[in-house]
């Protein structure tokens, strides 16, 4: 039976729960800039979102991800469809099984001696439960890599909760956490081996496109939109989101094309259409492109670390469409994956806090950062 989760918001997804219902300011201290005492035993756990391993899988997932939002059914079962697409088995599943070989391979090559967990917060392995078993195999200290590099309630501080939700389920007591100690790996956007992945996969797309339009070809960053209200606050200057993503989409394509232009969309919005989201969509970029008489274009998804469905199904189903009918030549680039460079990075983030590296953002949050105010309580009459 699917556990109840209050908690829900997809890192990097669905950003618009309200955090009010989530455990607040998660007891995370501000981490130490000493080396990691001698002996200590220590894990890794890549925390991601979890995805359902069949048909029979998909609803209870999808009634985890959306408990206590109100999401009509009918919405619901719609969104459903797309997993039920790809036979009920989200594809995030193996894409993070994968991450976490190439991280072990990386951590030996390394000579880190470190054992790697998996966990998620929408479905098995649960982070809750992994906390326990990682206490229960003597781990005292579990460094966290979340699969999202930017800032953002769900890209970041969400995570932070979900680590703060599992030390309190393992006393019932949110006050006296227990469990192994925690500290998040800090953002990632702008890690060298993280641009060279997106890079590599730009470079690539770009050849899949014929030689007449390849160069005039428009660039198009794609990330997923979540709330203006979100966005204005995902960071302790305010817009860290946004910045980071525009950071990260010059590093790329400066690899590939240094100083060539390119655009930054978003994709996957959820949530009821009164709320503001970042805008323009893919799609309606898309068609404002082909209205400006542009004839190609690459899409590349810098703002998502793997190829999961939000990526298949948006960019390689609907945005591929909406280029077909518009008549736009197009090309989707992969996302980092496992590339080497990308895991070679991870490691070094790792190493980096182990050896007492100055803490970055994304490790060392001030309680309000990425903070979202709760929504205003609904009309009852």
């Amino acid at each position: 039976m699917p556990r109840a989760i209050v908690d829900i918001t997809p890192a990097g997804q669905r950003p618009d729960e309200d955090p009010s219902l989530a455990v607040r300011n998660n007891g995370g201290a501000q981490p130490s800039s000493a080396p990691a005492p001698a002996g200590r035993r220590e894990a890794l756990l890549l925390l991601s979102f979890g995805g359902p391993e069949g048909h029979d899988d998909v609803m209870p997932f999808l009634e985890n991800v959306t408990r206590g939002r109100g999401i009509p059914r009918e919405r619901l079962e719609e969104v459903a469809e797309h997993y039920h697409h790809f036979g009920g088995v989200s594809p995030i599943n193996d894409q993070n099984k994968a991450l976490i070989a190439a991280l072990e391979g990386g951590l030996r090559a390394a000579g880190v001696d470190l054992p790697v967990y998996w966990g998620n917060r929408n479905w098995a392995p649960y982070v809750e439960d992994v906390w326990q078993q990682m206490a229960d195999d003597g781990i005292e200290h579990a460094y966290v890599l979340a699969t999202s590099a930017y800032a953002s309630f769900s890209g970041c501080r969400q995570y932070h909760e979900d680590i703060a939700r599992a030390r309190a389920a393992m006393t019932g007591d949110a006050a006296a956490p227990g469990g192994p100690t925690a500290e998040k790996l800090p953002h990632y956007f702008d890690a060298e081996g993280f641009v060279r992945a997106n890079a590599d996969a730009l470079a690539a797309a770009l050849a899949e496109l014929p030689t007449d339009v390849r160069d005039p070809a428009r660039l198009v960053a794609t990330a997923h939109s979540i709330p203006d209200s979100m966005a204005a606050v995902a960071g302790p200057e305010g817009h860290a989101y946004e910045t980071e993503l525009q950071a990260a989409a010059r590093l790329v394509v400066d690899l590939v094309a240094p100083g060539r232009a390119f655009d930054l969309v978003w994709q996957s919005r959820s949530g009821p259409p009164s709320v503001p989201w970042l805008e323009p969509d893919v799609n309606d970029h898309l068609e404002a492109l082909a209205g400006a008489g542009e004839k190609a274009v690459v899409l590349f998804p810098v703002g998502f670390v793997s190829d999961h469905l939000e990526v298949i199904w948006d960019l390689d189903n609907e945005a591929r469409e909406t280029a077909e009918k518009v008549g736009l030549a197009f090309a989707r680039a992969a996302t980092a994956g496992t590339h080497p460079e990308f895991v070679r990075s991870l490691v070094e983030l790792l190493v980096e806090r182990r050896a007492g590296g100055e803490p970055r953002l994304g490790t060392n949050c001030p309680a309000s950062c990425c903070f979202t105010p709760p929504r205003p309580a609904r009309p009852t009459a």
